[in-house]
């Protein structure tokens, strides 16, 4: 249950609810499959899959919960070609053209006749509850996916007071000194990958891997008024991610060193090692958030 991806939010109160008064709260939104004539679903689960009913999980004081979603999938070609099958069917017998919103309120009748017949795709996102730190992390590649999770949290719980991460300065301004001084300050050390735009509107887009980004090449962009917006970065020799220059963090991966600590624990018992695995994850991304915030100039005063 390592996470992939960081999207960061601030409470802008103290986060008081426990697991114990939580877990009723979001019983009220359980997740459940799609029925034959509805589109998605989106409702929480517990985080050790089957392996428990419980929907939050807390290790020392963090707290863990998983929403799932199901959407059914309709091809559009095959939409369009039963649609179109309906029209000329329906115009051939009334002799005449059908009107725009006839076409449209036809299309939502074969879209629930078509319904049984749809391709499922499910997902899941985790998310990380840390009250002793005043912050809240999703499992999610974006901000969108990351903002459906938190209205579903905010509709069972009736209120979540969070904003996403704000630094004083741009990110990409910051982003962009590292990579013209050549280093990223404390822990962080640059690696080989990176996106730089320009600053000017309808500029140019560069996008290096496997590159070194302390050459003269890479300068040569950056004096050419590119900012970087991505970048590729290691921390502490035990997490390795791209930042975003909307402080969007993916493609996480903890070292094998950190991940081998809980290879004590017995791989048959799901649960303890999901409890064992979020604890030395947790642990390690409270030191590393904090950490990059500082990196990065602190965050934009309230």
């Amino acid at each position: 249950m390592w996470f992939k991806n960081l999207q960061i939010y601030r409470f802008t109160r103290p986060f008081e609810l426990t697991a114990e008064a939580l877990e009723p709260l979001l019983k009220n939104l359980l997740f459940v499959p799609c029925g034959s004539q509805e589109m998605s679903k989106f409702g929480f689960v517990s985080p050790f899959g089957r392996e428990s009913d419980l929907l939050v999980h807390e290790a020392q004081g963090q707290l863990l919960l998983c929403a799932k979603r199901e959407d059914k999938l309709l091809p559009g070609p095959v939409v369009k070609e039963a649609l179109q099958e309906r029209i000329d069917q329906l115009e051939a017998d009334q002799g005449r053209a059908l009107k725009k919103k006839e076409k449209e309120a036809l299309k939502d009748e074969v879209l629930m006749q078509l319904l049984p017949r749809a391709f499922t795709r499910t997902s899941q996102t985790h998310l990380w509850i840390n009250a002793q730190d005043n912050y809240l992390v999703v499992d999610a590649g974006s901000a969108k996916k990351a903002d459906d999770v938190l209205s579903l949290l905010r509709k069972a719980i009736g209120s979540l007071p969070v904003v996403p991460l704000s630094l004083t300065d741009p990110a990409e301004i910051t982003m962009t000194e590292w990579l013209n001084a050549g280093a990223a300050p404390g822990s962080f050390v640059l690696e080989d990958e990176a996106e730089l735009r320009s600053a000017l509107e309808h500029g140019g887009i560069i996008r290096c891997k496997q590159q070194d980004l302390t050459t003269e090449e890479i300068k040569v962009h950056l004096l050419a008024d590119k900012l970087v917006t991505k970048l590729a970065l290691n921390w502490a020799e035990t997490v390795s991610f791209v930042l975003g220059d909307d402080l969007g963090i993916k493609r996480l991966k903890f070292s094998e060193e950190l991940r081998e600590q809980n290879d004590d624990v017995v791989s048959e018992d799901k649960a303890a090692r999901l409890d064992a695995d979020f604890s030395l994850m947790t642990g390690e991304l409270g030191r590393f958030i904090p950490e990059l915030i500082t990196a990065l100039g602190g965050e934009k005063a309230e």
